[in-house]
């Protein structure tokens, strides 16, 4: 997904009336285009009918949830890439993991920080812009994918091929979490059978050759980039 530096489209499904208008109210005067949903269903019906950048869903809605919304329109290949901001009261980590698996890209803990919001808002579209180029700066870390070059702190790190996809495709979507089977496709395709032990491997030799521990491992679900 690219997204453009035309106005930005945002979805905000959520069954408490006053949230739904606090949240709207500040993303439109960030300069968002907002739309609102009050439940799972209308949230669904909305996201195929508005085509939105970001969807901001709760977890906790009548009808159908905010886990089966993301996890139905996952199933979607128009919504692959839409950006997924889950709302929620709970903050037990088996929610977490469970929202992480069917694709959320951040949590927002309840009740709800305007500021804190639109802060997460503009960096999940900041990351996206940056994978518009085909170099990533993340602080002192800069990844070239068109000449397949890695420099940290000014000196140059020689990655394998699958290293550098490895490391390209976490940087690229910095605190969002990766699961294995993701991982596999994205970097080994689905036609090479590897297994997970695979990754590790990988994973730890790119943390050797950066002498940088940058990918955590998040138990039971996959690994993420953190710099």
């Amino acid at each position: 997904m690219s997204i453009s530096n035309t106005v930005k489209k945002i979805l905000i499904a959520d069954d408490e009336p006053d949230i739904l208008e606090i949240i709207q109210y500040n993303l439109q005067t960030e300069g968002y285009e907002v739309m609102t949903a009050k439940n799972g269903n209308e949230a669904i019906e909305q996201a195929r009918r508005f085509n939105p950048d970001l969807i901001i869903l709760d977890i906790m809605m009548p009808g159908k949830n905010g886990i089966e919304v993301c996890n139905l329109l996952r199933m979607q290949p128009a919504f692959n890439d839409t950006l997924i901001i889950f709302l929620t009261a709970l903050s037990d980590e088996g929610t977490e993991v469970k929202g992480l698996e069917t694709g959320a890209d951040d949590f927002i803990t309840k009740p709800v920080s305007p500021k804190v919001l639109v802060s997460k808002v503009n960096a999940l579209f900041r990351r996206f812009n940056k994978e518009d180029t085909g170099i990533l700066q993340i602080g002192d870390l800069k990844i070239d994918r068109e000449k397949y070059m890695v420099n940290y702190q000014g000196k140059d790190i020689i990655l394998a091929r699958k290293e550098f996809e490895l490391l390209a495709l976490l940087a690229g979507k910095p605190g969002k979490v990766f699961l294995r089977n993701e991982i596999l496709n994205q970097v080994w395709g689905t036609e090479v059978i590897v297994g997970d032990r695979t990754i590790d491997v990988h994973i730890r030799k790119v943390r050797q050759k950066l002498n940088l521990d940058c990918i955590t491992t998040v138990k039971g679900v996959g690994y993420k980039f953190d710099l």
